[in-house]
């Protein structure tokens, strides 16, 4: 397996550090961790007006050891990846969710797990929203769909549940409003004629699991880039030259 090309590496806006799930190596980036911040503290400082209100990034999934490493479980693990490389610890209960609080340079940012089961993740997320007045702008949530291919992303700003439970619950605490980002994870289609409800909680095989940790380490650059430089540049990043770039690994 080839790793990622030099032209995706060239878009990490900050270091990679070394996160737990990951059995990889991927290609040395070349900012460092002094531009990283100086980036954005640039960006905090333009037209912001006072306090930064935090970005929320939300992954779905089911708690406990059971659905651990299942595919309805990705967007828990797309947090952890997150939270490893970050520094963050996910570790306090607030709103029915595992939360943990840190920053990226020096932009405020959450991390959060729901641990109301998938079909009731709006009560948390909504919660969540509400107290930290949080604009939905900046509302990322994360979450497995059946109709991407396997260990693809789509990056969109704005979107209806798809018919996904966790999604369909955050749209109606949310008052119907759908206008909120999300990263969708690629799980892929199940099997012959197998239920899709038994397909999502299925784990992943060795070599699901490597292409996988790609995809994470794609989404972790997409988070990066859109707190240091916006919702757009991230989208471009994730949604182009996805497919060449999986070949060249």
């Amino acid at each position: 397996m080839r790793l990622l090309s030099g032209a995706s590496t060239s878009r990490i806006p900050c270091p990679l550090l070394p996160f737990a799930r990951a059995r990889t190596r991927f290609l040395p980036v070349s900012a460092s961790g002094a531009a990283c911040r100086a980036a954005s503290s640039s960006a905090a400082g333009a037209g912001d007006g006072g306090a930064q209100k935090p970005w929320l990034f939300v992954g779905l999934g089911n708690p406990g050891k059971v659905y651990q490493g299942t595919r309805h479980n990705v967007g828990f693990e797309m947090i952890d990846v997150i939270a490893e490389a970050e520094g963050i610890s996910v570790s306090s209960m607030q709103f029915k969710a595992m939360v943990g609080k840190g920053r990226i340079g020096d932009a405020p940012i959450m991390l959060a797990k729901p641990q109301t089961f998938m079909n009731a993740s709006g009560e948390s997320v909504g919660q969540l929203v509400s107290y930290f007045k949080i604009p939905l702008t900046q509302v990322l949530v994360m979450y497995d769909d059946l109709d991407l291919p396997f260990a693809k992303l789509r990056l969109l700003p704005k979107g209806g549940h798809g018919g996904h439970n966790g999604m369909r619950s955050i749209v109606n605490h949310l008052k119907q409003n759908r206008d909120f980002p999300r990263l969708r994870i690629g799980i892929g289609r199940p099997p012959g004629k197998m239920d899709p409800a038994n397909f999502v909680l299925r784990p992943f095989n060795k070599k699901e699991q490597e292409e996988l940790d790609f995809a994470f380490h794609r989404g972790l650059e997409a988070v990066r880039i859109m707190v240091l430089e916006g919702f757009n540049k991230s989208a471009t990043y994730v949604n182009t030259a996805q497919s060449s770039e999986m070949l060249n690994r």
